[in-house]
């Protein structure tokens, strides 16, 4: 198995453009961010999660079944995507739960 470290890199490197641009578009949203539903946000986030780890599921059932256009690399780097974005949605969770305890121990 032949990994290129170039490749790699500027995948890498594509991807921190789009993740920068991404950030810049945020930029220009409106002066009150709270008019975005934020249950249509965490749902849409939850949907993009779901088909990360739905498309590198059926990468990896490709690959098991001998597809010549899925190298080993990119079923791996589908996974990890999936897997990354999976650990950051628990995070996510994680800090929600936790404020709303917070508030909830608030007095009134």
């Amino acid at each position: 198995m032949d990994i290129k470290a170039q490749s790699l890199y500027s995948e890498l490197q594509a991807l921190s453009a789009q993740a920068q641009m991404g950030i810049s578009d945020q930029a220009v949203m409106p002066a009150n961010p709270s008019s975005q539903n934020f249950g249509d946000m965490l749902s849409q986030a939850i949907n993009n999660v779901n088909s990360m780890q739905l498309d590198s599921k059926d990468q990896a059932r490709a690959f098991e079944m001998g597809d010549k256009s899925l190298s080993l690399a990119d079923v791996m780097i589908a996974k990890e995507k999936a897997g990354i974005a999976f650990d950051a949605t628990v995070q996510v969770r994680n800090k929600v739960v936790e404020a709303y305890k917070q508030m909830m121990n608030m007095p009134v």
